[in-house]
C-alpha cells in the first residue's frame, strides 16, 4: 500500500494504544454512525481475526463504541465510551467470531433503532486508515478519508448519468466511484467519494431523481 505522508505511517493523533486496533476501530464506528445518520439505540459488534483476539487489551471495544458516539480518534472520552453509551441507553453486544476473515483486523457492525438498521463490515489497514468493504449486503470499497455520497437506486438505464449530472451542476469533483448490485435490474448502490463538501441542497436534488431510493452522506 502507498502512504501519502509520514502521518499515514505513524498514525493519527489518537487515544492509544494502537493505530490499527484503536484509531482504526474508532473510525469504523464513526463511519457507521455517519451513514446511519444518528446515534443508534443498539449495537452488535462482531470481531474477527486479531481484533477478536486482542480487542479488550487494545481498546478496540471502547474505540468502536466511541466512534458510534461520534467521538474522533483523539477524544479522551473514548476511554469511557462503553459506559457513556450505556448511560445514554445504548444496548451493546460484542461477539468474538471464529471465521477466518480476508483481513485480520475486521469488524462487522450492526446498529439500529426503532426507525431502521444498518450493517457494515470495516477493516483497519494500518496507521489509522480503514476501508469499508460491505454495506447492507452490498460489496464496496470506501476509505472513510473523504466526503462521500452513497446512493441506493434501481438498476436502470440513466440512473448513474443523472447523479453525475447533478454533481457536475454543483461543480463536485469525483475522486472515486463504483457501483455494486445484487442482481441485474434489481437494487444497486453507488459509492461516490468526492473532493468537496456536500451541500444539503445537492442531497435533496439527488433524492428527487427517478429511480433513486435513498441517499446518504458521509463527511470527512
Amino acid at each position: 500500500m502507498k502512504y501519502r505522508s509520514v502521518f499515514d505511517i505513524i498514525g493519527p493523533v489518537m487515544i492509544g494504544p494502537s493505530s490499527s486496533h484503536t484509531a482504526g476501530a474508532a473510525r469504523i464506528g464513526r463511519v457507521a454512525r455517519g451513514l446511519f445518520g444518528r446515534e443508534p439505540k443498539w449495537a452488535n459488534i462482531s470481531f474477527y481475526g486479531s481484533f477478536a483476539q486482542t480487542y479488550k487489551g487494545h481498546g478496540t471495544d471502547v474505540a468502536i463504541i466511541g466512534g458510534l458516539l461520534d467521538f474522533d480518534t483523539d477524544d479522551k472520552r473514548i476511554i469511557d465510551a462503553i459506559k457513556i453509551a450505556e448511560e445514554r441507553g445504548m444496548k451493546i453486544t460484542f461477539l468474538e467470531e471464529d471465521a477466518i476473515p480476508d483481513h485480520p483486523n475486521t469488524a462487522r457492525v450492526m446498529i439500529g433503532d426503532h426507525n431502521g438498521e444498518l450493517e457494515l463490515v470495516g477493516i483497519s489497514i494500518g496507521g489509522g486508515k480503514i476501508e469499508i468493504t460491505e454495506l447492507n449486503g452490498f460489496q464496496l470499497r470506501l476509505s472513510g478519508n473523504h466526503p462521500a455520497i452513497l446512493v441506493v437506486h434501481n438498476d436502470r438505464f440513466g440512473a448513474i448519468a443523472s447523479v453525475a449530472n447533478i454533481l457536475a451542476k454543483y461543480e463536485i469533483n469525483i475522486g472515486h466511484m463504483e457501483v455494486a448490485r445484487k442482481d441485474v435490474g434489481k437494487m444497486a448502490l453507488m459509492t461516490i467519494e468526492v473532493d468537496q463538501n456536500i451541500d444539503n441542497k445537492l442531497i435533496e436534488e439527488l433524492e428527487q431523481l427517478p429511480n433513486i431510493l435513498k441517499v446518504a452522506r458521509m463527511v470527512d
